[in-house]
């Protein structure tokens, strides 16, 4: 209903008249305008972001927008602008550009009316915006988790081809990883914002799972265990078989630290870095590591972790009877949970890591309904990884698998084809003697905060050490040797107010033998 004025000369004051509608046949009816979208996307893999590397682009004609600025994105469906809340009222800008990988999250931050602030820097082709954050402001509905789950989206949207860490800054007060996806409603969220970033089958997977935990058709045992497959799923950050360049020089040190000798091992990690700087992925083959107890294999394969700075796991296949330990079990049965191969991904957080397989001549001596050997294949294959519970093929390419052994012929020809297999010899005398001098006993030292010249071994008292030890392998009986020596020196200091200790031979004798 339309109103006219009608002023009244007597009062001298305005009323309001009620007035027919008037319609006019002439002219045609005003068509509704179609959005217009303002910006390009462009392919960017950095990893971090800034002025010259931004997340968007905002036109800046109008004014030179602030630092910080707030305010909220647009409805992609009705505009594709930001508007910013300045002092004389809201003022949009349209959007340039937007990093590709960012569309989807611009477009629910949109759609949801999520009030942000924006973190740029003015430049010749308009306001660069290199960081968003959530910000709390009147009635208005905060994302499932506030920012945290905001700066997590980011955080695996920066990390997403290839696969990166992000650098924080003085700006950042919250790590995306800190976030956990456990609700139904964040997990929904990071599907329709960062969904991108998962594998296409895990993705296929997750919208399916989403359907069975949202149903009400189904049992609350089956929704419960879709919820909480997907919880798992979606807290691992899916990385892709790409692997940046390593610095040999720096691995070689770090060999020459954790390892006495064993130029052949070295050199065969040391190729293993140079294939994979010219490659830019694993080797097809682990290294499967052959020699008696206490030689240090296991140490090895920590080094190698450390050279590849990817997370670890272990595997004792001692102590695994049933292929389910590994497999996991099925949602039919109420008390089902994932193996521990699904287990050891999400306790990671990402798909890269090294799988430490230690004693695999146990593989084989399975107790259970069946062989846990059989399902390490699957593991080493590269071809993905299925967990019962989780009803979903792990992609596997960015596992590298180490395995110990102290016998080669109980290892089956099926999983011995899987490695690389390296012997490792015994050490001999001379090097157990400078291992024990110059690694075991400095280490056990410096933990128990005594100086070298507090606790002295004699030429008499290592030669002593070595013929009681000269008949067990490896070196993990003359650690324990050097642990006691410093602790016998360390309450002699301690209680008789010595100033040091050196050790002769029949003292060793009589504290060892």
């Amino acid at each position: 209903m339309k109103y006219a004025l009608k002023l009244t000369e007597d009062k001298k004051e305005k009323e309001r008249v009620e007035i027919m509608p008037v319609f006019d046949f002439n002219n045609a009816p005003e068509e509704k305008k179609g959005v217009v979208c303002t910006y390009t996307t462009f392919s960017s893999n950095e990893k971090t972001t800034s002025a010259e590397k931004p997340i968007l682009v905002l036109d800046n004609k109008k004014r030179q927008w602030k630092h910080h600025s707030s305010g909220k994105f647009t409805n992609p469906t009705k505009a594709t602008t930001f508007e910013f809340e300045e002092e004389d009222g809201t003022v949009t800008a349209d959007i340039l550009k937007i990093d590709s990988r960012f569309v989807s999250l611009l477009k629910w931050l949109g759609e949801n009316h999520i009030n942000v602030r924006l973190s740029g820097e003015n430049t010749e082709n308009g306001y660069a915006v290199y960081k968003i954050r959530e910000t709390a402001a009147g009635g208005v509905t905060k994302l499932s988790a506030e920012d945290g789950f905001l700066q997590f989206m980011i955080e695996r949207l920066l990390a997403s081809n290839p696969p990166i860490e992000e650098e924080l800054d003085e700006d950042q007060e919250e790590e995306g990883d800190s976030m956990k996806l456990t609700s139904i409603q964040s997990i929904t969220d990071f599907m329709n914002c960062a969904g991108r970033t998962l594998p296409d089958n895990i993705r296929l997977w997750a919208r399916r799972n989403l359907a069975v935990a949202r149903s009400n058709e189904v049992s609350q045992e089956e929704r419960h265990h879709a919820q909480r497959a997907l919880s798992i799923m979606m807290n691992i950050q899916w990385k892709n078989n790409y692997f940046e360049a390593i610095d040999p020089v720096e691995a070689r040190k770090i060999l020459d630290e954790e390892l006495y000798g064993m130029e052949r091992v070295k050199q065969r990690i040391m190729e293993t870095i140079i294939q994979i700087n010219r490659t830019h992925t694993l080797p097809a083959y682990g290294l499967l590591l052959i020699g008696p107890a206490g030689t240090g294999k296991s140490q090895i394969a920590y080094a190698v972790a450390r050279i590849l700075k990817l997370p670890w796991t272990t595997l004792d296949m001692s102590s695994i009877n049933d292929p389910e330990q590994l497999t996991g079990s099925s949602r039919i049965y109420s008390n089902a949970k994932p193996g521990i191969i699904m287990d050891a991904f999400s306790m990671a957080g990402e798909s890269n890591l090294v799988f430490i397989i230690n004693e695999l001549d146990k593989a084989a001596s399975g107790k259970g309904n069946g062989n846990p050997a059989d399902v390490l294949l699957t593991l080493l294959d590269n071809l993905g990884f299925t967990d019962n519970y989780m009803e979903c093929m792990i992609p596997t390419v960015g596992v590298y698998p180490i395995a110990t052994a102290n016998e080669k012929d109980q290892i089956s020809a099926p999983l011995m084809s899987r490695f690389a297999v390296i012997d490792i010899p015994d050490y001999t005398i001379e090097e157990k003697k400078i291992i024990f001098s110059k690694f075991a006993l400095p280490k056990v030292l410096k933990r128990m905060s005594l100086k070298e010249d507090e606790c002295v071994m004699t030429e008499e008292a290592l030669d002593t050490v070595m013929e009681i030890y000269k008949n067990t392998s490896g070196i993990r009986d003359l650690e324990q040797a050097a642990e006691h020596l410093a602790a016998n020196a360390l309450y002699q200091i301690e209680v008789n107010n010595l100033k040091k200790v050196e050790f002769n031979g029949e003292m060793v004798k009589e504290l060892l033998a």
